[in-house]
């Protein structure tokens, strides 16, 4: 045991604001300062009165902020093992400082004495500045080089560790897919010292000579994103004839429309998407149609929550819960090595919690078809009935469409028979890792786009077989 270590914080500006105990502190020359960094005004002046270990250079060998921390710690405790050492950062110790944390935790372990005096944040004065009262609405701080996705914009925020291009150009890229370029932004830079500025810009004004070491953005916007849309989904419920007449019932098929057109969107991309080049006409189609189908789901719960039974956090909490637990291969101790792991661990839990007696419990029945077939398909297979490989479901078809042949004479047995031929080709287009909703799909979108060039090329009722067979080979051969 040694040390002990003391950790101040010099504050906004300049020495003249920091209490007089921090002062005492950082003025004893008897005890070893460590400063994190000397670009600083309270920084600047302290290094004209005594000598300070300063911590620039971890930041110059450093691969990564977290390597940077964890270096710092180790110089202070370093010295901390042969006696008393103060270390001293901008601001509060206690507002973004990470190496602070990390010195605290091993001081600790080793039993050696760590104390703190914050100081005073520039958070203050930039709430201040800013007109912002963290007890009206609430306010958020964002690290320009840590923000969180999705990025909300729900409370006034202040934006920190504007430092330089990268975490410009980073923040500004996030900000302007939210937000329009008329959207009030305030620059808070080198608040506390004389060259304090307050300037009030928009966020297209917003350029890469705003950011710096002591800069600031402020923002109180109406909420975009995801809380803008719970927000206006709610107000229009509440103001619109059109909204508040719905139903969960009546807003049924609003949702398989919105689905679907969701699909055809997903279709038009091309097939190794998001890999590749992307198609950026294509995800412009898809942006708008994954919106339309988010607002069904928005609608839906707002209408749960009316009826005080669920709202729209429920349910995105519901869902992240389940994909917790349905996932111990990753969030505990099960082991998945292939994706037909994770399958079949997902029946398994969802068995377990849904208490269902078959492994086929809970494939509705009013889906398509075709997704019906191939869902029962990879419930039986993921216990293990299923054909070891695709000949058997090649030989399935076959067998199935002899016995379609054979059946031609009765239209009751020829009914089931073609089911049974489609359910085989279903079973064989999964072995082939193929979906055949969308395979499907993609075959009758090319008979309709050859169809109609057929048709283009005359009169279909006075042209023969031949001429129409020939037209349609023709339509092949373009594309």
């Amino acid at each position: 045991m040694s040390g002990p270590v003391r950790i101040v914080g010099l504050g906004p500006a300049g020495l003249n604001r920091v209490s007089e105990l921090i002062r005492l502190l950082v003025d004893d020359t008897a005890v070893p300062v460590v400063g994190r960094t000397r670009h600083h005004p309270a920084s600047a002046e302290l290094e004209k009165t005594r000598t300070v270990i300063w911590c620039d250079d971890l930041y110059e060998d450093g691969d990564t902020f977290d390597e940077v921390y964890d270096a710092i710690a180790a110089r202070v405790l370093d010295l901390a093992a042969a006696g008393p050492v103060t270390y001293a950062v901008p601001g509060s110790a206690l507002v973004g400082e990470r190496a602070v944390a990390l010195i605290r935790d091993r001081a600790d372990q080793a039993d050696i004495e760590c104390e703190v005096e914050p100081g005073e944040s520039f958070l203050d004065l930039a709430l201040a500045k800013a007109g912002i009262d963290p007890f009206d609405r609430g306010v958020q701080v964002i690290d320009a080089h840590r923000f969180a996705e999705p990025l909300l914009l729900h409370l006034p925020t202040l934006i920190v560790q504007m430092d330089g291009p990268a975490a410009f150009t980073r923040i500004h890229e996030r900000l302007s897919r939210l937000l329009e370029a008329e959207t009030p932004v305030t620059v808070l830079t080198d608040l506390g010292s004389e060259t304090e500025a307050v300037a009030q810009i928009t966020l297209g004004e917003l350029r890469p000579e705003h950011a710096g070491l002591r800069v600031t953005l402020a923002l109180d916007v109406e909420a975009p994103g995801w809380p803008g849309l719970v927000r206006t989904n709610a107000r229009l419920r509440d103001e619109c004839p059109w909204d508040r007449e719905q139903t969960h019932h009546s807003l049924a098929r609003h949702l398989l429309e919105e689905a679907y057109e969701t699909l055809d969107a997903i279709d038009a991309l091309p097939l190794e998407a998001p890999a590749g080049t992307p198609d950026i006409d294509g995800y412009v189609h898809l942006e708008e149609e994954l919106g339309d189908l988010l607002l069904q789901v928005v609608f839906h719960a707002t209408l749960a929550a009316e009826a005080d039974v669920f709202g729209v956090e429920e349910v995105a909490e519901t869902i992240r819960r389940k994909l917790v637990r349905r996932h111990p291969h990753v969030f505990g101790d099960v082991e998945a090595e292939t994706a037909d792991h994770v399958l079949a661990n997902w029946e398994v839990q969802k068995r377990e919690e849904k208490g269902r007696s078959s492994v086929l419990d809970g494939v509705p029945s009013a889906l398509p078809a075709l997704a019906r077939a191939l869902e029962l398909q990879s419930r039986a297979a993921s216990v293990g009935f299923d054909w070891p490989g695709h000949d058997g479901a090649v030989a399935k078809v076959r067998e199935e469409l002899a016995e379609v042949l054979d059946a031609l004479d009765d239209p009751e047995a020829v009914k089931s028979e073609i089911g049974d031929l489609l359910f085989s080709v279903v079973n064989l287009a999964r072995h082939l890792s193929v979906d055949p909703e969308m395979a499907l799909r993609a075959s009758a979108e090319r008979f309709d786009r050859r169809f109609r060039v057929v048709e283009s090329g005359g009169d279909l009722e006075g042209a023969t077989l031949e001429e129409l067979d020939r037209r349609w080979e023709e339509a092949k051969a373009s594309e």
